[in-house]
């Protein structure tokens, strides 16, 4: 097993691995805008957009894998819109922090808290008060297998920036991992387990972490 390595962009990709068992194995990220979307395919994916937006609270574990970055596992917090937490289990210290208009990466090692926009991060569009698979967020590809969906996106004004795909169950629609993909072709895969919708959650944890010193 590969020591994790927590460089910017492997956390990126979560605060947007490897899942256990994933759905669509090796499918292809595709760059085109899909031709013909059947009336099957367009209902569907309004179904996504729809669970999407429906997504109040998230709390789950996740397995994170990169070719580079190895494996590494922690566990996720979201409450929408804006909000995230993200808490790598040892021996990463790494710990992520939206406050809804930034995100702070703390590393208690270094003590030292870096900062980007909440934009930075490839599933930014999660964290949006309202969810929209359109307009600024654009479907590069969809594709089905048996009770499962996997659907491709990217920012409509930056599309160099590479995209993200998201893999879902269905019967019932469950996200169940994302896959980003940046300019480079690199790949981070975000599997989740074990999660659950629509709890409390205490808006204690999305305090910005403080240096010690």
């Amino acid at each position: 097993m590969t020591d994790f390595n927590p460089t910017r962009r492997h956390l990126l990709a979560l605060a947007g691995g490897f899942a256990p068992a994933p759905l669509f194995g090796s499918f292809a990220l595709a760059d085109a805008v899909p031709a013909n979307l059947t009336p099957q395919d367009q209902a569907d994916i309004r179904r996504i957009q729809d669970y999407l937006n429906g997504i109040t609270t998230m709390q789950a574990k996740f397995q994170q894998y990169s070719a580079k970055g190895g494996i590494a596992f922690g566990n996720l917090y979201l409450k929408r819109p804006g909000f995230i937490r993200i808490e790598y289990e040892p021996p990463s210290p790494m710990l992520i922090v939206s406050d809804s208009v930034s995100l702070h990466y703390y590393d208690p090692e270094l003590d030292q808290i870096n900062r980007v926009p909440v934009s930075s991060s490839p599933i930014w569009f999660l964290l949006k008060e309202n969810v929209h698979l359109g307009g600024d967020v654009t479907v590069t590809d969809f594709q089905r297998a048996p009770n499962s969906f996997a659907i491709t996106i990217r920012q409509t004004d930056d599309a160099e920036e590479g995209k993200v795909m998201l893999e879902l169950g269905d019967k019932p629609l469950e996200l169940r991992q994302w896959t980003v993909v940046d300019n480079k072709e690199q790949e981070v895969r975000v599997g989740l387990f074990n999660a659950q919708f629509g709890m409390e959650i205490d808006q204690q944890l999305f305090r910005v972490p403080r240096k010690k010193n």
